[in-house]
């Protein structure tokens, strides 16, 4: 009776966590436009993101949710992991990727950065102390045929993107990587909305000593506007409520996997509307690494190796 419950939602579940990872890839794609169309700077964009957003998640938290948002800040431990995920999760993983889109397109920030799903498959089976399994192995390759192809075009002599879009690109899977593996005890205790919010406003806070917002280079217009606007509510608050919203209907498997639709729109985006060229050797590559992705999510997980 259950199963016959639950069916009506399994569509909503799939769709919001297809609306979240679409409205990902596009706003990497709209932060490309504002980096390389007008002027703006990453760091300057990465620290109105985060505090804009951690604010607003963090009063969401308390006001909707009705949670206790500084309970977080009274026991040590939780303090520690919280201040390692804010710098080198959150802040790493944003200043990185925008970097790296900066270096290159959003396209290829994104594809790089969702190398990620092997590097933590790498990291469980070395720490678990065993060989990757034969659909890991076959991830693992494939990550690397389609890092290849992406920064090589299949030309072994030399690279098609710039050494710092390569630096950046994986530096942004490390960090996503990091993010994804560090704070589970803290998500389990406290919630995503509270650790988020904490983890981006600590982070854009901090940043902000580097990159004041005040200190703004670029060109303010209507579409300048428009796509600072969209960044922050659809790119990072939207995108992130339907990303979490849709694991209240399916699985965690199902949403890995449909949420390899975020480097594909940033791709078929950059490409219409910003007129990147990518050509057979890209898309191959593309199709590589979002391969992974799928391979990986049905790989059924030993309860021992629980994060």
């Amino acid at each position: 009776m259950s199963e016959l419950a639950l069916a009506p939602s399994r569509p909503r579940g799939m769709a919001l966590v297809l609306i979240g990872a679409s409205l990902w890839g596009i706003s990497g794609t709209v932060a490309q436009y504002l980096f390389q169309q007008q002027g703006f700077s990453p760091g300057w964009l990465v620290v109105i993101r985060l505090i804009i957003s951690g604010l607003i998640l963090l009063s969401l938290a308390k006001g909707f949710e009705k949670n206790n948002i500084w309970g977080i800040w009274k026991n040590m431990q939780d303090i520690i992991s919280l201040i390692l995920f804010s710098f080198l999760g959150m802040l790493a993983v944003q200043y990185t990727y925008f970097a790296a889109i900066e270096s290159s397109n959003a396209a290829t920030a994104t594809v790089l950065q969702y190398l990620a799903p092997a590097m933590i498959s790498c990291f469980i089976a070395i720490r678990a102390k065993r060989l990757p399994s034969v659909k890991e192995t076959i991830a693992v390759a494939l990550a690397l045929v389609g890092t290849f192809l992406l920064v090589t075009q299949g030309n072994v002599s030399s690279l098609s993107i710039s050494g710092w879009a390569l630096f950046w690109g994986i530096a942004s899977a490390v960090a996503l990587a990091f993010y994804t593996l560090q704070p589970h005890k803290l998500l389990a205790k406290w919630g995503s909305t509270i650790v988020v919010g904490w983890g981006m406003l600590i982070g854009g806070i901090s940043f902000s000593f580097i990159h004041p917002p005040w200190e703004f280079q670029g060109t303010w217009n209507l579409s300048s506007y428009l796509s600072v606007t969209f960044i922050v509510i659809f790119g990072t608050l939207i995108a992130f409520y339907c990303y979490l919203e849709s694991l209240k209907y399916i699985s965690a498997s199902e949403t890995s996997v449909l949420a390899s639709v975020e480097p594909l729109s940033a791709a078929i985006l950059s490409v219409l509307w910003l007129h990147v060229t990518f050509g057979v050797e890209e898309w191959v590559g593309t199709l590589c690494i979002i391969s992974t992705i799928i391979i990986l999510a049905l790989v059924k997980q030993n309860p021992k190796e629980k994060l």
